[in-house]
């Protein structure tokens, strides 16, 4: 196994144990024995936890600014992007009732190194600046600071959604959750 291979295993068994427990469950040991390694090892590719934590939550920003670019380049439409948005946070329950691994590390705010928590800052502002430039696609009189709250808005509540529906292991609660949030008109 190349060095790449084995960071990269790292990082996946890492990120599939943050979205599942958090990230105060992350422990070297246990991704050592999933991925075959020693802790040593982990520590030669991350020398500490934040280390890991703040690649884990960069990786899966980039990942995710990258889908939300590519869904606006194919639409411009604001009530087929904000589908094809939910559609990734539930994609994400359907991946054995997992979390959006920020949101779980959102919830440890005040326990997370320095780094993690720059990385989780970052999330929250590539989601709230994209949906910010997909509300802005109607037209509407709002000013940009009403867009802006919306957009906050709309992101917490999906957050919210994903995060009952992971604690009842009920889909069907985001997908109630996101039809109703459309209902009342929180977004498109």
């Amino acid at each position: 196994m190349t060095t790449t291979d084995t960071k990269e295993r790292i990082m996946n068994v890492a990120r599939l144990m943050v979205q599942a427990h958090g990230y105060n469950a992350l422990s070297f040991r246990e991704i050592g024995k999933e991925v075959g390694v020693s802790s040593a090892s982990i520590h030669h590719h991350f020398p500490t936890k934040g280390d890991l934590g703040a690649a884990l939550a960069q990786r899966y920003t980039d990942d995710g600014s990258a889908a939300l670019e590519k869904l606006l380049a194919a639409t411009k439409d604001a009530h087929k992007c904000m589908t094809g948005y939910t559609a990734i946070f539930r994609s994400v329950l359907l991946n054995d009732n997992r979390m959006c691994l920020v949101g779980l590390m959102s919830a440890e705010y005040d326990d997370l190194p320095v780094e993690v928590r720059a990385e989780v800052d970052r999330f929250i502002n590539v989601n709230v600046k994209w949906l910010t430039e997909v509300l802005a696609l109607r037209k509407s009189k709002a000013g940009k600071d009403a867009i802006q709250h919306q957009a906050l808005a709309i992101f917490a509540a999906i957050e919210g959604a994903q995060l009952i529906a992971r604690g009842r292991g009920d889909i069907a609660m985001f997908d109630r959750a996101v039809t109703a949030y459309r209902a009342a008109g929180l977004f498109p």
